[in-house]
């Protein structure tokens, strides 16, 4: 076909097609299922992946210790990993490997709330070198980060999931597949849409 003297490509829209599934795929979609607000679906354009979710579901307003997973959209800001449990993952993410003097804030009236601390750290936090094996594979998010609310919830990561999908303290749960599955997509600019 000829335009103003131009050939014009009639696959064009075939590719047009294609670009706009990309971007589609950069949006992952958070949802419970009906019933069991502790357990839900990720979706990755035309992939669904089954998770655990918080023991009081989603939420639109989470507050530190509910045991609720948040509501919004959210972006990955890197990975940690085990490397005694694994080497290191595909992405496209910034990956730093877990020292077992890593741990993450959640004391509310600290100043490093909902922040990586190192161990020992006088205030309550959590251990990011875990026995249980949750936490070889995370991905931090950037729930709560800017501007950070006290109370407003910490260390909301995507990690493991226990047997049977049991729900989490707020957290997003995959099975150790599909998390690897899921960070060879993941991106910095990836928007994850919890609710």
């Amino acid at each position: 076909m000829i335009v103003n003297g131009n050939r014009v490509n009639k696959k064009a829209p075939a590719r047009e097609k294609t670009l706009k599934s990309t971007l589609k795929s950069r949006v992952i979609r958070v949802v419970s299922r009906p019933g069991r607000p502790d357990k839900g679906w990720v979706t990755l354009g035309n992939i669904q992946i089954p998770v655990a979710l918080g023991r009081a579901g989603i939420r639109h307003l989470k507050r530190e210790g509910d045991g609720a997973t948040p509501a919004g959209t959210w972006h990955a800001r890197g990975v940690r990993y085990r490397a005694d449990h694994g080497g290191r993952p595909l992405t496209r993410l910034p990956v730093r490997r877990t020292r077992r003097e890593d741990g993450w804030c959640d004391a509310p009236g600290h100043g490093c709330y909902n922040r990586p601390v190192r161990l020992p750290f006088s205030a309550s936090h959590e251990e990011m070198w875990r026995a249980d094996g949750l936490y070889d594979l995370v991905v931090v998010l950037d729930h709560n980060e800017r501007p950070r609310r006290g109370r407003g919830g910490s260390a909301v990561f995507l990690h493991l999931a226990r047997p049977g999908f049991e729900p989490t303290a707020g957290c997003i749960a995959f099975r150790r597949a599909d998390m690897k599955r899921l960070l060879a997509r993941l991106t910095p600019r990836t928007r994850i849409k919890v609710g």
